[in-house]
């Protein structure tokens, strides 16, 4: 049986109902005729400075999905490459849509008891223009402030997919990625980062989104993996090869780049403190890739490549949250400390049932908690070495909070979906492979296993 009749037989699934495509057309219709208001709230004058920087900082956020798609894309089996990627690089248009129509307004809007932001106050970009905000954004416009958050609320559902990999329906990861966004991920941007957010308020200190993405992200990924269950090849311990190394580096690097944006960006203008972010950023990956593959060769392992570019991202989460609030030195600590940590827990994750398929929650869980926990010990002149216990315990306090909120919350929202749509292909289609399940592509013509046919044939 050729490759063609293959990708014919496969079409006989339909996934897709006309429901996607009325919602879309639903919001273009909108978009026509909604007359949004001007905006009122104007701040200082706009710096063209910091307007530069944090146009260039918005673009290098942006550039970090399309890195984790061949971050991602590289380290499954070759049957799920394309889907993989597929899985990240389209949450930039999803969530693009999403925060535009109301995901802005809810965690950044005019805050509900510290709790939530009015849907009404940025209702389908309305009141946001190109003037600036006193609070949200002083010297830049309001506008530029909002794409900039949106490349992390693009970056966070696209984290999360890693954990489920090679057994996930599309359609029922796009509801969860929209439900996941409005539900987890704008509430907890509202409570870190508005001005009147109650964990803003109490003091707790994320920099740059340790604790909005990554532990968001990281526990919501525990969750998938838990809810969705073992792929069958793990049930029946297979080694799991890595389609493309050089993906996964190639995806490496365009994240260690990205993050310059995702951390120095933070600072909101181009300053000193924002240098500060970029200088820590660099170091505690670079500490942490060595860690990772120094701590694996104390074991005995070689030196891999796969592990030089799991610890380097180690590092870009784990200092995450403290990037402007620590030193240089400080920062080479946080991210070998991160790495060693992510390390030990993906080596006991492989001796346990749990299939997180690309280890996101001990990467970016783990990772984001650890950069927390840290932010607080060394965050200046209120950390714990500065002789302040407060800014420490809040974080403690915090973390177990936000970890229940995220666990349990996306726990609900997995299941919420499977009652709408299952989140789980079939055997047949888990087999077959995603790229040709729920595509009809593969990354090569060669790439399709011998398997397909026989598979079809039994299924048919």
């Amino acid at each position: 049986m050729t490759l063609a009749m293959v990708r014919r037989k496969t079409e006989r699934i339909r996934e897709f109902s006309a429901i996607p495509f009325l919602l879309i057309a639903g919001v273009s219709l909108l978009g026509a005729f909604f007359r949004p208001a001007p905006q009122t709230t104007t701040g200082g004058p706009v710096s063209t400075g910091d307007v530069a920087w944090m146009l260039t900082a918005t673009a290098l956020v942006l550039l970090m999905t399309p890195g984790l798609s061949f971050f991602y894309g590289g380290m499954v089996r070759t049957k799920n490459v394309v889907s993989t990627m597929l899985q990240s690089f389209v949450a930039m248009a999803v969530i693009t849509i999403l925060w535009i129509v109301v995901g802005f307004s809810l965690a950044f809007g005019d805050s509900i008891h510290g709790l939530i932001g009015n849907p009404a106050t940025y209702f389908m970009f309305t009141r946001v223009g190109i003037a600036t905000h006193p609070v949200l954004a002083p010297t830049i416009p309001l506008m530029l402030f909002a794409l900039f958050q949106l490349k992390f609320a693009i970056i966070t559902p696209a984290l999360i997919s890693g954990s489920f990999a090679e057994r996930v329906r599309f359609t029922s990861y796009l509801l969860f990625m929209c439900l996941f966004s409005l539900c987890i991920y704008a509430p907890l941007a509202h409570w870190t980062w508005h001005p009147d957010g109650f964990l803003h308020k109490m003091g707790v200190l994320d920099f740059a989104g340790g604790t909005v993405v990554h532990m968001s992200a990281g526990f919501a990924a525990l969750a998938g993996a838990m809810q969705l269950g073992r792929r069958k090849s793990h049930e029946a311990s297979e080694t799991h090869t890595p389609a493309n190394i050089p993906f996964v580096i190639l995806g490496t690097g365009m994240l260690w780049f990205g993050w310059f944006g995702f951390n120095a960006g933070s600072a909101l203008s181009a300053s000193g403190l924002a240098v500060m972010a970029f200088a820590t950023t660099n170091t505690a990956s670079a500490s942490a890739a060595l860690a990772w593959i120094f701590f694996d060769g104390m074991r005995g392992e070689k030196p891999s490549a796969l592990g030089a570019c799991v610890g380097a991202v180690v590092g870009l989460v784990a200092i995450t949250p403290a990037a402007g609030y620590v030193s240089i030195g400080q920062s080479i600590f946080i991210g070998a400390c991160a790495s060693v940590v992510s390390n030990v827990l993906v080596h006991w994750k492989t001796k346990s049932t749990l299939d997180d398929t690309l280890d996101v929650f001990p990467c970016h869980g783990v990772g984001g908690m650890v950069g927390m926990l840290l932010t607080g010990v060394f965050a200046k002149d209120v950390g714990l070495m500065s002789g302040s216990a407060r800014t420490f315990l809040i974080h403690c306090g915090a973390l177990v909070f936000v970890a229940v909120f995220a666990f349990v919350g996306s726990y609900f929202l997995y299941k919420l979906t499977n009652l709408i749509i299952p989140l789980r292909v079939s055997d047949e289609q888990e087999e077959i492979g995603l790229d040709l399940s729920q595509h009809g592509e593969v990354m090569q013509e060669s790439a399709a296993p011998s398997a397909f046919p026989r598979v079809l044939a039994k299924s048919a």
